[in-house]
Formats: structure tokens, sequence, C-alpha cells
């Protein structure tokens, strides 16, 4: 593989600098004004307003329009496979069988610079065919015929990211233009030769007005390297609360590029207990694994997304099934497989298109679910649900039937926590913690009920008070675990900065928005 030095001159030539200084010259004053009315809007969700469908948008909602034609190679997306932009992990993936590879530069990589670079060098190389891999032990890995390789589909990192590596008159570009514009300046004429093009996940959005950002930017972007308007083509995570408000609305701004709606539900529950964890009105929530997708405001968020999805003509992408197959343990397996089938089972029943896993080996397992669904069919986005209808009110029902809160379960969320944020410091954003494969949603949920429990004053329960003193009891008692008693694993490893970390993000009066923000420093 490149290293550093080599990897940075072919990836960034004069030509690609002078297009990402362009998109941050044409971009950044937008970006600053966006995340700032997120802080505007948290306040005033902190003071007591709720969210709600946009009165002032409502012709969007009541109108007849549809988002423009998908293209072929994005038409059956039953199964889609996740991962970061590594190169071993990107061939397995690719080869997987799956539809669709989502490369990731963002929740599941740790944004090193080298890292970042070597992504791009990776995804030049997956475009052309030429991408492989040699492990120190001699295993050989190269990619499949094309014929038989998963459709390409980056996510570049969010909004709120900026990359410190890269600076345009003393500032750091944003990340998001970074990564989109690394990727599509070098690939967009293979991708438009090859007969695919340029896709990309787009994370975190908040407003629709953050959709209009991203399709000012692929215009932008189309225009100035002669690609004609409408050929990249974009899935938008739904994975926040406001943006669940604005589905019909992100779709109406981005309609000339978009071809799908994705049910992030990890990120999508941190952004429910981030927004409102200093309501009193909003308790906490349970355990994180009793927060599943049939809790009525994560059944509710599923079920509009499908039906918004298929009155617009886009498809509508299920969440992701993160266990990681064991290569020792059946029973751990046959359990875990029952796990993945019913979950995929009920997505492919609430009429989605296809639906994401984390390994190689659930491709098999949730593609048959989906085959006896779709049967011949590519998707299923002709099947509407006019009778639908979700409130306001059903997307913020947060009660939970028997739900509670336990000290284990906040045992677990520490631990959870100090593992992932280790693994991320160490340069590794997909950590295997448990049998799943883990990116930083998991972590950006445990933190979070760990502050709101202390904010609060939240009871176990055993009717014990989750303090601050607690935590630090369980914190200190996961590090031993996690240090002393692990063979001599941990030696070399940055617990002691994971903790100092995890103890910035709890122990402070105001919520921090992404632990990513503070962790960056760290790399």
């Amino acid at each position: 593989m490149a290293n550093q030095c080599s990897g940075k001159e072919r990836v960034l030539t004069a030509q690609a600098k002078d297009f990402l200084e362009a998109l941050h010259h044409a971009f950044n004053p937008t970006i600053k004004k966006l995340l700032e009315a997120r802080q505007e809007r948290q306040i005033e969700i902190t003071a007591g307003s709720l969210p709600d469908f946009l009165p002032q948008t409502s012709d969007i909602r009541d109108g007849d329009w549809q988002v423009a034609a998908v293209p072929a190679d994005l038409s059956d997306r039953r199964v889609e496979i996740t991962g970061p932009v590594e190169r071993k992990m990107m061939i397995n993936a690719l080869n997987s069988g799956a539809k669709v590879f989502m490369a990731d530069f963002e929740d599941s990589l740790s944004p090193t610079w080298q890292n970042i670079i070597d992504g791009q060098i990776n995804c030049i190389d997956a475009v052309r065919g030429t991408l492989s891999f040699t492990s120190p032990e001699g295993k050989s890995y190269s990619l499949k015929q094309s014929s038989e390789l998963a459709t390409l589909v980056v996510r570049p990192r969010g909004w709120h990211l900026s990359e410190k590596n890269f600076l345009v008159g003393g500032e750091p570009i944003s990340a998001s233009l970074f990564d989109f514009g690394l990727y599509f300046f070098h690939n967009h004429a293979a991708l438009i030769n090859r007969g695919t093009a340029p896709y990309f996940y787009l994370p975190k959005l908040e407003s629709h007005l953050e959709a209009r950002l991203w399709n000012q930017v692929f215009n932008f972007a189309q225009d100035r390297l002669s690609v004609e308007r409408g050929t990249i083509k974009a899935t938008v995570l739904i994975e926040t609360i406001l943006a669940a408000f604005e589905m019909e609305e992100i779709l109406f701004e981005l309609k000339e590029h978009i071809v799908a709606l994705n049910a992030g539900r990890w990120d999508y529950i941190f952004s429910m207990i981030k927004k409102f964890s200093s309501r009193e009105d909003f308790p906490a929530l349970p355990d994180r694994a009793q927060v599943t997708m049939a809790v009525p405001f994560m059944s509710a968020y599923a079920k509009l997304l499908v039906a918004t999805c298929h009155k617009r003509g886009a498809h509508a992408i299920g969440g992701m099934a993160a266990f990681i197959p064991s290569r020792k343990d059946e029973k751990v397996n046959e359990i875990a497989f029952a796990k993945v089938r019913e979950d995929k089972t009920r997505e492919a029943s609430l009429g989605f298109d296809g639906t994401w896993v984390a390994h190689p080996d659930l491709v098999p397992v949730a593609k048959v679910v989906f085959d006896n669904t779709l049967g011949s069919s590519p998707n299923q986005t002709d099947v509407l649900h006019p009778e639908l209808v979700v409130s306001a009110s059903d997307l913020l029902n947060t009660a939970i039937e028997g739900g509670k809160i336990t000290k284990a379960g906040v045992a677990a969320n520490i631990d959870v926590a100090l593992q992932y944020i280790e693994s991320w410091l160490s340069g590794t954003g997909a950590a295997a913690i448990h049998n799943l494969m883990e990116d930083a949603a998991t972590a950006e949920i445990s933190r979070a009920q760990i502050w709101q429990y202390i904010k609060s004053g939240a009871k176990t329960d055993d009717g014990e008070t989750i303090t601050v003193e607690l935590y630090k009891e369980l914190r200190h008692a996961a590090l031993e675990e996690l240090t002393n008693n692990n063979d001599g694993k941990a030696a070399g490893k940055r617990f002691a900065e994971a903790a100092e970390i995890l103890d910035q993000i709890i122990l402070t009066d105001q919520f921090v928005e992404f632990l990513t923000i503070p962790a960056y420093s760290y790399i």
C-alpha cells in the first residue's frame, strides 16, 4: 500500500486542491450558518418547544411530484453491506454478494489523516477494479469480476466535522466537502465510463435546508467538472429526530439527485436522547438493549419513512444488523441469525426495499428474507401506504412498556463507550465488541444515556440513584477489567485517554453534541 507521503501526492494533486478550495469558498459560509441554526433550534427545544411538521412547507407535502428515475445499478438494494474505507474490508464487502457496499468515511472510520488519505486511495483503486491486498501472513485478496461486485456508495463525514489537515486560508475545510470533493474529483469520469456514477450516502442531516446545501454542492461540482446535472445520486440517512419531520422536504430539495432514504436507527436513538436530554417531560429511556424498533417512536419513524419514500418514488432502506458471526460457537450464531431474520422480516413486511448488514456472512441471511418478500421484483416501491397517518406525537412517543434502567445496563454503556473510544483513538472506527460490529453511534447512545441519567437523577430498577459517584465507581471497575484482567492485551492501548474523554463528555453541565469533536484533538 502507498505510504503516507506518496498517498498524499496521489490524492492531493494541484487540480484536486483547487477543486477543494473552490468548494470551500463557495459553501463554507452556508455550512457555518446551518450549524448555527442547529444550535438555535436546540436552545428552543430545551426551552420547551416541540418539533412538528413544518407549516411553511405544507405545499411540498401536498404537492404532486416524484424524485428522478433511479439508475439501474441502484434499482435493487435488497442487501447492503457497510464498512470503513479500509482496503481488506472493502474487498471483502465488494465481493460479499450484497447489492450495495457503503464505503464509510464517517462513523465506522477513525479519521486519522492516514486513514482518510488511504481511504481515498482505496476508493480510487476500487472504482478502477485494481483494489488488492496481501496480509502480513501472505494471504492475497482481490476483487471479483465487475459484474459480481456490489455497487459502490461512499459516505462522507457530516456537516459538523472539519478536516484539520487541510486548510484553506488558514481555516480547516469542512470534512463533508473534503471527503465528497476528493472522491468526486478523482472518480467521476471512471465511474461514468463504467456505466455507473458517483453515489453517496449523506449522514446526520437535521433539516431540508441542509439537504438543499448538498444539492447546491452537487450542482456546483457537476458544473465545474462538466458533468451533467443529476448524474450524482444520493441516499440520505434519516438519523435525527428533526429530519424525521422533514422527510418529504428533504426528498424534494434533492429530487434530481436523491434515490432513497435510510433508517439510520442507532443515530436516531442518539438524536432522540440528545435533543430532549434536558427536558423533564421526556423521561430517560431504559437500557439501550430495550430500545428496539418495536417501541412506539421507532415504529412510527420506520413506517413514516417507508410511506414517504414510496409516495415519492424513492427507495426505503432499513437498519443495521451488526452481529459478527463466530467461527467457534455455532450456538451463538444460531441465536443471532434468528434475531437477524426476525429483524429483517419485520423490515420487509413494513415495505422496506432493502436493509443493512455489517458482515459478509450476514448477506445471505438477510438476502433470503428479502428474496421471499420481493421475489423477482427488484424492490417494492410500488407498494403505497396512503392510509398511514403518523402524527408528531407518534414520533415523539418515548413511552416503553416495561422499560427498565438497570445498573448492569449503565455498566454495559460505560464498558462499550470505553472500548469504542479506545479503538477509535487507536485508528479503528469499526470495533468488534461483544460479537457486534460497533461504530460511533453505539458509543454516542451509551454516553448520552449516562449523561441524561445523571442530569435527571434517574433511578435503577432497584431504586439506586444514578449519580456522578456511581458513574465513577462503574467507570473505575470497567477500566480495571479492561486494563488488568485481559491477559496483557491492553498493553499499549489508550484506555486512560478514552476514560479522560468519556469523563469530559459526561461530567459536564452542557451536553456535548458529538463525542468525535473533542476526541478529534487526540488523533
